[in-house]
């Protein structure tokens, strides 16, 4: 059973046509909380969450749509405890479009009433999966227009990683060579998107299902990793590699078919799980020390001080320039993301378990009413 939102007049959360004028918003919502970690059966939709005051830089966004990203599953069920356990129970999420229905003292880019879009970063510790979101106005650009709130809800967090990975740390440049190992899940899609609206030569592995989609997105050759011998089948050597994959294999792979100071990046770093295991204080060393032995490993080349690929952990983060400039290549049809399958808000369960299960391939998005 819904119920509504409770509300309460907030000091500094003005309309911003008129100054003065305080708006009524939510003291309490709707929201999908995680008690405990473990399987899609934790998750509670709890109808009387609180909505915490906002800070100056803050802006509260009416929720009409959330995506269901990875880190979320994977945070449900235990990983980034470290950081994550103290402060359960938890509100997932980190996509989400919506509409401003309050803003804090101090921000100046968006505005009561106008349309957004926008991602938390991985460590916030209040997501979006409930009524009223908040975020920082740096993490919120206007919703292209031509977009739905489902379609928006579904682009910022995936292409934010990949915009980091390409744009900042490999900086890749018209006419380079970029291979993305998993170009079918949704950051290594946007990454195909990125690349080619750079004028890039992408390549890109990809599952059977994906093939037809990635080539009709601008990569240059598609292989099914299934059927395919990935060595064999893409030739040549490469700026940079994206691995949305990040198993021994793939980097083997990756690395191997990088130029002497290419960028190999792999979503999936060691820093969270070493933390894990040993703590912040012990595991972030321990971490900072596993990624420092790779990049020596991979800058100098049988014994020779010459520099041959740049090793790098990659993860979302927080970009005002990168969303506005994901906002401007969403509306000029330049960057997609298909969104495969919505559910209502109080199905959160099934959700997860369909993404967690692999029977939905493409993007899962959340949409509340």
């Amino acid at each position: 059973m819904l119920t509504s939102p409770r509300l309460k007049s907030h000091n500094g959360l003005f309309n911003g046509n008129n100054k003065g004028f305080a708006r009524l918003v939510a003291s309490s919502c709707r929201a999908v909380v995680v008690p405990r970690f473990g399987g899609a059966e934790v998750l509670e939709v709890r109808p009387d969450v609180a909505v915490p005051e906002l800070k100056p830089e803050e802006v509260l966004v009416r929720s009409r749509a959330v995506s269901v990203n990875p880190l979320d599953t994977r945070m449900r069920s235990g990983y980034g405890r470290s950081i994550f356990e103290a402060h359960l129970p938890l509100i997932l999420g980190r996509d989400v479009s919506g509409e401003v229905a309050g803003v804090g003292s101090r921000v100046r880019r968006v505005r009561v009433g106008e349309e957004v879009f926008g991602a938390l970063h991985p460590t916030a510790l209040r997501g979006t999966y409930a009524d009223y979101a908040i975020l920082p106005q740096h993490q919120l650009a206007p919703k292209p227009p031509s977009l739905s709130h489902v379609e928006a809800s579904a682009i910022p967090f995936a292409a934010l990683t990949a915009w980091r990975a390409l744009y900042s740390t490999a900086r890749i440049t018209q006419g380079q060579r970029v291979l993305v190992l998993g170009g079918g899940g949704a950051v290594g899609f946007a990454a195909i998107q990125l690349a080619v609206a750079l004028k890039c030569h992408v390549s890109t592995t990809c599952g059977t299902q994906s093939i037809h989609r990635v080539l009709e997105a601008g990569a240059e050759q598609a292989v099914d990793y299934v059927s395919e011998d990935i060595e064999v089948a893409v030739k040549g050597k490469f700026d940079a590699v994206l691995d949305t994959i990040g198993v021994p294999e793939t980097e083997r792979i990756g690395v191997n078919f990088l130029k002497r100071g290419g960028h190999y990046m792999t979503l999936q770093g060691e820093a969270a799980s070493l933390t894990d295991r040993y703590g912040l204080a012990v595991g972030l060393p321990i971490a900072t020390a596993v990624l420092l032995k790779k990049q020596i490993q991979y800058r100098y080349s049988h014994g020779i001080v010459t520099t041959f690929a740049e090793y790098w952990w990659t993860y979302m983060r927080a970009d005002s320039d990168g969303l506005h400039g994901i906002r401007l290549l969403s509306e000029s049809g330049k960057l997609k993301i298909p969104v495969e399958k919505i559910f209502p808000i109080s199905q959160v369960r099934e959700a997860h378990e369909a993404k967690e299960k692999r029977l939905i391939p493409g993007k899962v998005v959340l949409e509340l009413d």
